[in-house]
C-alpha cells in the first residue's frame, strides 16, 4: 500500500515538474534561451526537448508497452542528471531543482516496477 502511494505521488510530481519545464520552454522562451546560451547548449534543442518530455509522460501514463516506458524513464533519468551537472558547472544555484527531479524519477521508476504491470 505504501509503495502504491509513493508511486502515484512521485509520478504525479514527475508530471508536474516536466509540465512546468515544458511550459517554460514554450511560454518563457527567452529566459530558457538565456539559460541554454549560458550553459553552452544549442538553443535548437529547446523545442525537441519539450516535445520529448510530453511524449515521455504519455508513455509513462499510457502504459502502452514496457519497452516504451523504460525508454521514457531513461530519457527523464538522463535529462535530470545532465541538468544537475549543467547547473552545477555554471554555478547558477539552480541545481537543487534538478536533484529533486532526479530523485522523483528514481522513486517513480523503482516503485512503478513493483506496482504497475
Amino acid at each position: 500500500m505504501v509503495k502504491k502511494i509513493l508511486y502515484w505521488v512521485s509520478t504525479g510530481m514527475l508530471t508536474l515538474i516536466m509540465f512546468f519545464s515544458v511550459y517554460n520552454y514554450l511560454f518563457n522562451h527567452q529566459a530558457i534561451v538565456d539559460f541554454f546560451v549560458n550553459m553552452g547548449y544549442p538553443i535548437y534543442l529547446i523545442y525537441p526537448l519539450a516535445i520529448a518530455k510530453i511524449l515521455g509522460l504519455v508513455a509513462v501514463w499510457g502504459n502502452f508497452s514496457k519497452w516504451l516506458k523504460e525508454w521514457a524513464y531513461a530519457g527523464f533519468f538522463f535529462n535530470t542528471g545532465l541538468a544537475f551537472f549543467a547547473h552545477y558547472m555554471v554555478s547558477d544555484g539552480e541545481h537543487m531543482g534538478a536533484v529533486i527531479a532526479f530523485i522523483v524519477v528514481l522513486i517513480s521508476y523503482f516503485t512503478g516496477k513493483e506496482v504497475r504491470p
